[in-house]
């Protein structure tokens, strides 16, 4: 199965031709057996009129001028005629023929059961026939081999692999007329996989076709709305709870118990730090249209600031032409994954940061030396609200932050892999595709 190929139009259209290819070759052998008991009647007549009126032309001709009458029948109809001789050497029709011998048994049974055949007579080849005048002188008679030969077949083959192609070319045409709308139904369904929001198909093609689609925008569209009403139910709760906090936080600050103001002043931030992580999540990522970005500016902007602040992060980057990304984005999810590289991998470890170019992608790879993830948790934690059982207690986190991260890569026609590190600790390796700039030549 997989010598075939894997689209419909393709696998459609050869079954099609096939069919199609075994139908023209079926009647083919249909017509041929048919004709060829009549073509054979046909031919043999004719052999029999030639045989009759050469020897009623050498009988009523004498003796001695038929040999000038068999040299005019050879130069003006084409006829040789040749008397039999002892010592001719005969090479009996073909076997594998199954032409011939029905033509050879028609002339026989008006010629007489004496009437002989040959392919080649003294080594020349021919449809040679056996007649005799008056029981006695026997004579040879060749026809042109024009006259044997079904005339035009190659003219016949011409015009039936013309119509077979004609015919192929409207069945391409056919099946790709009813594939073209499955096709844009597959890349609205990649587009909706990735986060995007498609614009609404064209309803075209035959019904069921026209159905799929119509019921894939009612899907698309009710999708859009549900996540529409999730950012706007996750960005009120959001606002409406920074309300109180800041009250918290302004009480917090009044406070003259220092311990208590420390301790609430923790507990606020990491409210806010859940709060923050639910507004990244309701953010579309798709609002921000994509513009010449690098994204090694973009990492060395995210990582600044905590560097600042004394956080160990190396960054090592390799080279790499302006892509087509959303900045904003591609800087909250370096931010998501330097902060729990920072938080996971302990203070006296440093986060490793690196990009390279590998065939047509761009990789990012950000490295920590913390507990890591073992491979089986890996696809769960990239769902929303999830985290290792380790990590629940003491983190100032909802479980977003790489869900967050995953669908900021997808977005971008990525990918976001956690690996293990050799040595201990995780690689959070992001994949995008290197979408180059438009009209830039620029190569890394």
């Amino acid at each position: 199965m997989r010598f075939l190929p894997q689209t419909l139009l393709w696998r459609t259209f050869l079954l099609l031709a096939a069919l199609m290819i075994l139908a023209v070759a079926v009647w083919a052998a249909i017509i041929n057996n048919l004709e060829r008991p009549l073509r054979a009647r046909q031919l043999a007549g004719t052999v029999v009129s030639v045989v009759n009126l050469t020897r009623s032309a050498l009988i009523t001709a004498e003796r001695n001028k038929r040999l000038a009458l068999m040299r005019e029948l050879s130069d003006q109809e084409g006829i040789r005629v040749y008397p039999a001789e002892e010592n001719d050497i005969v090479t009996p029709l073909p076997e594998e023929s199954a032409f011939l011998p029905l033509v050879a048994d028609e002339v026989r049974r008006q010629l007489g059961d004496a009437t002989r055949f040959a392919s080649r007579l003294d080594g020349e080849a021919g449809f040679w026939v056996s007649f005799r005048i008056d029981d006695a002188d026997e004579y040879w008679l060749m026809l042109p081999a024009r006259r044997i030969e079904r005339p035009d077949h190659l003219q016949w083959l011409g015009w039936g692999i013309a119509a077979l192609a004609l015919a192929l070319a409207g069945a391409y045409f056919i099946v790709f007329h009813v594939t073209r709308p499955l096709k844009g139904l597959a890349g609205a369904a990649r587009d909706i996989g990735r986060g995007r929001r498609p614009p609404p198909l064209t309803e075209t093609g035959p019904g069921e076709i026209r159905g799929v689609t119509r019921a894939f925008n009612q899907m698309s569209s009710a999708l859009a709305r549900l996540d529409d009403d999730r950012a706007l139910i996750l960005a009120g709760i959001s606002h409406d709870l920074r309300t109180p906090l800041t009250r918290l936080r302004l009480a917090a600050e009044m406070s003259a118990d220092a311990a208590l103001r420390e301790s609430i002043s923790a507990d606020i931030a990491e409210m806010d730090q859940i709060i923050r992580q639910f507004l990244d999540f309701a953010r579309d990522a798709e609002g921000e249209p994509p513009e010449p970005t690098d994204l090694n500016a973009v990492i060395a902007h995210a990582v600044a600031p905590l560097q600042q602040h004394g956080a160990r992060i190396e960054v090592h980057p390799a080279p790499l032409p302006p892509l087509m990304l959303r900045p904003l984005a591609l800087l909250r999810l370096v931010g998501n994954l330097v902060n729990n590289a920072l938080r996971y991998g302990g203070e006296s470890s440093t986060v490793e940061i690196t990009t390279r170019r590998e065939g047509g992608n761009v990789v990012l790879d950000i490295m920590d030396r913390g507990p890591g993830i073992p491979p089986h948790e890996a696809e769960r934690l990239k769902q929303p609200f999830t985290r290792l059982d380790t990590a629940r207690s003491g983190a100032a986190a909802a479980g977003l932050g790489l869900a967050i991260v995953d669908r900021i890569a997808r977005s971008h026609g990525g990918r976001l892999e956690l690996l293990p590190r050799e040595g201990g600790g995780l690689i959070a390796r992001i994949t995008l595709p290197a979408a180059p700039v438009p009209g830039s030549n620029q190569t890394a």
